[in-house]
């Protein structure tokens, strides 16, 4: 683990420093294409318009990647999502930066981020169970990060050319489909019930693993990937017993 972890995103970025180097500012990219919803939904939170919050987000990821907000940074910055959100509050308090960012309409984006469903996706946050913008914030980030293991696993699955299992058995990873008896699921893949406990007990291995992997890109440290992960379970009101 050690030795793939040194080339995961966030530790990229903080081993860069304020070099500005190439492969930190890819690999900062990948994890704002990645992640910059939780942010837009944040912005929204603090009374911005649709339109404004579109703006406003452009205009913080181009700082990000481009005004050296990452001067300074050590690897005691520790996680990519803390640094998210008190960068964001941060660029939220300055009202020059705000108002040039509404101003400009968007200016140049960059990042090619899909604003077409972000206010779908924000109204369906609203009876959330987040009281606070910070809880938001947080929750988003944690469902993003869940999606994200799940489309990686997905993709493993079709490249073995099992995509209709993951498809049938894939709600016993999102408690979407009742527990044993498999009986349904056996007979629609020609399986036995047996078979099928068997299947989803390494596919939910399978996403342990997917997990763990994703989170290290998110962090500063392999150590810190436990605590992270136990971060997203109490940010979805789930109890940390994996």
């Amino acid at each position: 683990m050690n030795a793939r972890f040194a080339t995961t995103n966030w530790s990229v970025v903080l081993a860069a420093g304020e070099t500005g180097s190439t492969d930190a500012r890819h690999a900062l990219a990948a994890l704002c294409e990645d992640y910059w919803y939780p942010v837009y939904a944040f912005v929204r939170s603090q009374g911005a318009s649709p339109e404004d919050a579109r703006d406003l987000t452009q205009s913080y990821f181009l700082q990000l990647l481009e005004k050296g907000y990452l001067k300074g940074l050590s690897p005691s910055a520790g996680r990519f999502r803390s640094f998210l959100l008190v960068s964001v509050k941060h660029f939220l308090s300055n009202s020059r930066d705000r108002e040039r960012a509404v101003k400009r309409g968007g200016g140049r984006a960059p990042l090619p981020l899909d604003f077409a469903n972000a206010e779908g996706r924000y109204s369906f946050d609203l009876p959330d169970r987040a009281p606070t913008p910070d809880l938001l914030f947080e929750r988003r980030w944690a469902i993003a990060v869940l999606e994200s293991a799940m489309d990686v696993l997905r993709r493993q699955f079709e490249d073995a050319g099992e995509g209709r299992r993951f498809e049938r058995l894939k709600g016993y990873l999102t408690g979407q489909d009742s527990q044993p008896p498999h009986r349904e699921a056996a007979a629609e893949l020609g399986m036995t019930e047996g078979a099928v406990r068997v299947a989803v007990h390494r596919m939910r291995q399978s996403f342990g693993r997917v997990l763990r992997e994703i989170v290290a890109q998110t962090v500063a440290a392999p150590e810190d990937i436990d605590d992270e992960i136990r971060a997203l379970l109490a940010a979805l009101e789930v109890p940390a017993t994996a």
